[in-house]
């Protein structure tokens, strides 16, 4: 139902005349559409699978192992080049150094790693990424999350197929809650963000309990597709399938309990934070691509947007207790 949402979207706005605020019009309906469907999760309805959509693409051929060349094919039957950015090792320092020094001066309250903590956070990369047969092709950003109760936070971090990984910096987040009937906990793996599954903006509006689930109006939401996640409520290790995204949060309520598991299931991360991600296309090189020719990506990407050749599409979440 959505995949034909998106492609309605498509249509009626043109992708030969874009507007921008028709643009962003139409990104907001399509948002608005994904709620009705059951997609947009992080409220009090979070993680219900009311509607089938297509999942996200898993696997070491659709995550950061691979290298688009030649052409392919859109929606429109247009073909699009897809020719990534690469950088050398020398670049990638000079792209990194830039990248930290705008993090300090963007987000607030980043985490203080000493270089051990910092080499056990790629080591864990490292396996997950081996574990799940991933090969890093191309220098570019990782995002990298321990939903461990007692550490609860995200680190950027720069990966290349030959040279250092270096960790950029990080700040604490919240993931899955236990014990409470209807919160699941947060799985980990490696999972991509893919233009096969369109993002949205926070409406900004409330709930019910006077909550704004997803965070202030236009917020980003990034969208991982279905995941299995054990339900966290239960002793057993039954699972059931949620809607795994990342996204602000409430910021007069919730935004205090980041830092410790709170959410349903979905990352939660601080606003500065989901801003500067966003500015920087952190995890939008395929959303780079598609906006190209599509409106409908060029609508989701930020107006202020300050995109680095370092962009990539991947998530790794661990759990360090469990290592």
């Amino acid at each position: 139902m959505l995949k034909s949402l998106h492609i309605a979207v498509k249509f009626f706005a043109g992708v030969e005349t874009p507007v921008p605020w028709a643009a962003r019009l139409l990104a907001g309906v399509y948002a608005l559409l994904t709620v009705a469907v059951g997609v947009s999760g992080c409220s009090d309805t979070e993680h219900r699978p009311l509607a089938n959509h297509q999942t996200v693409r898993a696997g070491p051929t659709s995550v950061a192992a691979r290298v688009f060349s030649g052409s392919e094919s859109n929606s429109s039957g247009i073909a699009r080049a897809r020719i990534l950015p690469s950088l050398d090792p020398e670049d990638t320092t000079i792209e990194a150094r830039r990248l930290r020094t705008a993090l300090h001066q963007e987000v607030r309250g980043l985490l203080r790693l000493t270089q051990a903590q910092q080499s056990h956070w790629i080591s864990m990369v490292r396996q997950t990424l081996e574990e799940r047969n991933v090969t890093i092709r191309r220098a570019q950003l990782l995002v990298a999350v321990d939903r461990n109760p007692h550490v609860q936070a995200l680190m950027l971090m720069v990966v290349q197929p030959s040279g250092p990984w270096t960790v950029l910096g990080g700040t604490h987040v919240s993931t899955g809650q236990p014990n409470r009937r209807g919160y699941y906990i947060t799985p980990t793996g490696v999972f991509v963000h893919t233009d096969a599954i369109l993002d949205y903006r926070a409406q900004g509006t409330f709930n019910e309990n006077h909550i704004r689930g997803l965070g202030l109006k236009g917020m980003r939401v990034w969208d991982f597709g279905w995941q299995w996640a054990r339900k966290g409520w239960l002793a057993n290790d039954e699972r059931g399938q949620i809607r795994l995204l990342m996204h602000s949060t409430d910021p007069t309520y919730l935004a205090r309990r980041i830092g410790r598991p709170a959410s349903e299931g979905c990352i939660r991360v601080p606003a500065e934070m989901n801003k500067f991600i966003d500015r920087h296309g952190v995890l939008d090189v395929d959303y780079q691509q598609a906006a190209i020719d599509d409106i409908a990506f060029r609508a989701i990407l930020p107006r202020n947007a300050k995109p680095t050749p370092l962009a990539g599409d991947t998530l790794v979440v661990v759990d360090s207790s469990e290592m």
